[in-house]
């Protein structure tokens, strides 16, 4: 009877220690940090460079949120755009270095605050309700700007939102830096990073928390955060996809692009970078990054140019000797 009274006290505690923890993760989900933004003057500095000017645009999205966006064209356009999606707890100054790379070489640039970050409101989706925004983007760049293609890429929680996107938004071409394959998948490394061990304890002893931290956002914001998919996006498409990756990523393991570019190998290039951390390959090898990016473009820089498609492939970078 003692053994009976010790385990049902251990499976009744296990559940308020689960449904405490999920309504902690839930909330967590739902209100990243949020970064001011500062950094106006050095934007306005940098766009002065390639003769440039800043034009700051809002939209309101179907649920009534107020996205927030900064635009830029350079003087000399090449007559492409793009779209540049930040990770979580930052905001459209993270993406300010792409952004004069692409304005170096005559790319329009439109560098949006996803929602609940910098100056957008709603509450972050990690790519549901994200994909649609993306779609009023790319529909406003078209509409104001009228360039040949509209290119996508993102960071981070930028990546899985751009590749998200890719059911709805028909860009030429996306870039996506270190994406996470389901965001049930990361919630389970983020448990195991929580506690210093492998994602197994997110799979195993913490997953009825993860399941009912799902279940707490759709009770409480109408979301399931857990159909998050940009692996089943990525599968359902035939947009020419570069995936990059660090090896040295312990935040978003390079397992993650490798899952994602194992639905569409047809489609995907997958850039293994050794000895980049998160988000790192453009400090890892930087001409290297900025050659493979805009040779990406370049290449895929014609609509028509999505006819026949160029196989992709696994390419694993390496230092220079």
């Amino acid at each position: 009877m003692r053994a009976r009274r010790v385990a049902l006290g251990c499976v009744i505690g296990h559940a308020v220690c689960c449904t405490a923890l999920a309504i902690f993760l839930g909330e967590l989900a739902f209100h990243p940090q949020r970064r001011p933004l500062t950094h106006r003057a050095l934007a306005q500095a940098a766009a002065a460079r390639f003769g440039a000017t800043l034009q700051d645009v809002s939209l309101v999205a179907p649920d009534g949120a107020r996205l927030q966006a900064r635009f830029a064209r350079p003087a000399r356009a090449n007559g492409s755009a793009v779209i540049l999606l930040h990770g979580v707890a930052d905001n459209r100054e993270g993406m300010g270095g792409y952004a004069e790379m692409f304005l170096s070489r005559g790319y329009s640039v439109l560098l949006p605050d996803s929602r609940a970050h910098g100056l957008s409101g709603g509450f972050p989706t990690y790519g549901i309700e994200e994909a649609g925004d993306v779609r009023a983007w790319y529909d406003w760049v078209e509409v104001h700007d009228r360039p040949e293609c509209v290119f996508g890429m993102g960071e981070s929680m930028g990546a899985a939102i751009v590749l998200q996107a890719l059911r709805t938004t028909p860009f030429c071409a996306v870039v996506a830096e270190s994406p996470f394959a389901t965001f049930r998948e990361i919630a389970c490394i983020r448990a195991g990073q929580a506690l210093h061990v492998g994602a197994w304890v997110g799979r195993t002893v913490l997953r009825p928390a993860i399941e009912l931290a799902f279940l707490y956002g759709r009770m409480t914001r109408g979301v399931n955060l857990a159909s998050a998919s940009p692996e089943e996006s990525v599968a359902r498409s035939r947009l020419p996809i570069l995936l990059i990756h660090g090896l040295a990523d312990d935040n978003i393991p390079a397992q993650q692009s490798e899952m994602i570019r194992a639905r569409n190998p047809a489609n995907v290039t997958l850039w293994e970078v050794p000895n980049a951390g998160h988000c790192g390959a453009a400090s890892a090898m930087p001409e290297e990054f900025n050659s493979r990016v805009i040779s990406w473009f370049a290449l895929h820089g014609s609509r028509h140019s999505l006819q026949p498609r160029i196989a992709a492939q696994s390419i694993r970078a390496y230092p220079p000797p």
